[in-house]
């Protein structure tokens, strides 16, 4: 009796130990659960990532100016700039137009920028250039034709490789007249924030 009972014990040992040991399918099935759970956070925040806006715009002083990013890749990419006059006959001024416009009238179309970027390469712009004559100026002075102008402007992230994260200022000048009802009071050098990496270029 004595050796049954040992015996009897024995065996039921061995099934209680079986019945709490982790078996091999669980613990794949749970590893493969948690690689599963972060492949899909990380495409998650890849995509959040890519997401992250990359237009912007604003209206000030008789335009509409909508800022987008294009084509950004290896730390760099262009700025797209499109001014919108909100009335019909109003024109931007050049690129080229000086500093302080021609005889104090008018201000160039300008796009720069500072911090976490730098340009790469000059600007361009997706209109003719017109010479008109305005009233009580002598000298020809040089505009865009009525409506919306794009100016391009080839961009790259600062720092080794560009990889380093932080923020950038796009500086945005214009200024919109109509040769007959005269000009809107100029912008001159408005910030726009942007969030720089090698691999993003974003707006907050």
């Amino acid at each position: 009796m004595a050796r049954t009972t040992t015996s009897t014990r024995s065996r039921t040992r061995t099934r209680t130990r079986a019945a709490f040991a982790p078996r091999g399918g669980r613990l794949a099935g749970a590893a493969l659960a948690l690689f599963v759970t972060a492949g899909l956070t990380s495409c998650s925040a890849a995509k959040a990532d890519q997401s992250a806006p990359a237009v912007t715009r604003f209206t000030q002083n008789g335009v509409t100016v909508t800022l987008a990013v294009a084509g950004w890749k290896d730390a760099k990419g262009s700025l797209t700039a499109t001014f919108t006059p909100t009335e019909a006959g109003y024109h931007l001024y050049s690129t080229d137009l000086p500093a302080d416009g021609v005889e104090g009238v008018g201000r160039p179309t300008s796009v720069t920028v500072a911090g976490g970027l730098s340009a790469d390469g000059p600007a361009s712009v997706d209109a003719e250039v017109l010479r008109i004559n305005l009233p009580g100026v002598e000298s020809e002075v040089p505009v865009y034709p009525d409506g919306p102008v794009t100016l391009t402007l080839p961009v790259r992230a600062e720092g080794e490789g560009g990889a380093s994260a932080g923020t950038a200022k796009a500086l945005i000048s214009y200024a919109s007249c109509n040769a007959e009802e005269g000009c809107n009071i100029p912008v001159l050098d408005r910030p726009v924030i942007l969030n720089v990496t090698g691999k993003t270029l974003t707006f907050p």
